[in-house]
């Protein structure tokens, strides 16, 4: 009947307006660790010895003083080398970009296979380096300092998280997830510390905080 194939046809329609897009996945994945993220205790004691300080050259910052992805690795810029290394079974092509890979987010536990929906975070922003001291760095430290594969300052995380926190320290903007409170305030500790940026007193109370979760 021409009535019921019609019916049929409302009814797939349904279906498939109503199935599940196939990102983020909800199949749980092990998150990424980067490099020198210190214990809680190591990373309390370099929070003691960071030098206390109000922002300084607040209107001045401008983002192209920090030259972004690098290439660090045979084809691979620093975007594409945070990627594969904190992705899941990540297939990259010839010139290092992703074709396949499942990454988890610290941030919110979001999980993509688009790294489209991935962007990689500063951990400190680069505003908030420019503030507490790279203002004074060369241009080259400062572009050693966005790069920076060694310690725990760059992120693949979900994009609009990494939207909503912007250049905003750990005073203005936590993680969603409270779990990883611990974890981000050790390795936002250990990156201030080892470039010797200072820390105002409100970021100096939220880090606290955060590091008394772990």
């Amino acid at each position: 009947m021409k009535f019921s194939s019609t019916l049929s046809g409302l009814l797939s329609a349904t279906a498939v307006l109503a199935a599940p897009m196939p990102n983020p996945v909800a199949t749980p994945m092990p998150m990424p660790t980067p490099p020198g993220i210190p214990s809680a205790s190591s990373a309390k004691s370099q929070l003691t010895s960071l030098t206390v300080a109000s922002s300084a050259d607040t209107t001045t910052y401008d983002r192209d003083l920090f030259p972004t992805w690098d290439t660090i690795t045979g084809t691979c810029n620093t975007r594409e080398y945070v990627l594969k290394r904190d992705g899941t079974n990540v297939v990259v092509g010839s010139d290092c970009y992703p074709t396949s890979g499942t990454w988890t987010s610290p941030y919110d536990g979001g999980v993509w296979t688009a790294p489209a929906d991935v962007d990689i975070d500063h951990m400190v922003p680069l505003k908030n380096a420019w503030i507490s001291g790279a203002s004074k760095w060369t241009t080259a430290k400062r572009e050693r300092f966005a790069n920076d594969v060694t310690r725990p300052q760059l992120w693949a995380v979900t994009d609009n998280v990494n939207s909503s926190k912007g250049d905003k320290s750990p005073d203005s903007w936590k993680p969603p997830l409270a779990s990883f409170y611990c974890t981000y305030a050790s390795a936002y500790v250990a990156v201030k510390s080892y470039w010797a940026l200072t820390i105002t007193s409100a970021e100096k109370t939220a880090l606290t905080s955060m590091l008394n979760t772990c």
